[in-house]
């Protein structure tokens, strides 16, 4: 959720609605790979979700202070689009779901080693694909959690600063 007005056409927000978002599932992809890449491909999906998340969070600033140029709040209203944007993204796109994929596959690889007799590389490629087939199933669910969160948490403060202008 955003904390800036709404523009009379719908505009395209490159960070939200075209071929970047998927910049942001960057790093489950790479924790769906991680029995069968280096690590070091890993930590690199890492790099690319955190700098769609920069990226959008720093759009989101400059929106904010575009929207607001004659405001005497302009600068909290700028932190405040930048600082949700992040945390909500960092949440969101990167450390929850990131965490979600890597138990996802250790406990496929697990349960696969224990229950199967298959050989190694099949249970490794069995668990890259148990975890990209898992990533559609969680974006929903994870984006909702962290709206309750953020709404129940850190919103408020921003909500609580608004009514003190």
């Amino acid at each position: 959720m955003e904390h800036t007005p709404e523009k009379h056409s719908k505009e395209v927000d490159i960070y939200r609605d075209t071929w970047v978002r998927f910049l942001g599932y960057a790093n489950e992809v790479g924790e769906a790979f991680r029995a069968l890449v280096p690590v070091s491909a890993v930590w690199a999906s890492y790099a690319v979700a955190t700098a769609y998340v920069s990226a959008d969070a720093l759009d989101k600033g400059k929106k904010a202070a575009a929207a607001h140029t004659e405001d005497h709040g302009k600068a909290v209203r700028v932190a405040v689009a930048v600082v949700d944007t992040f945390v909500w993204q960092a949440l969101a796109s990167v450390a929850i779901p990131g965490f979600t994929i890597n138990r996802v596959c250790a406990a496929s690889l697990f349960l696969l080693g224990k229950t199967t007799r298959w050989p190694l590389p099949v249970r490794k490629w069995t668990t890259t694909a148990i975890g990209l087939s898992t990533i559609p199933f969680i974006i929903t669910p994870i984006d909702r959690s962290v709206d309750f969160l953020l709404d129940s948490s850190l919103r408020k403060l921003y909500d609580e600063g608004e009514k003190r202008e």
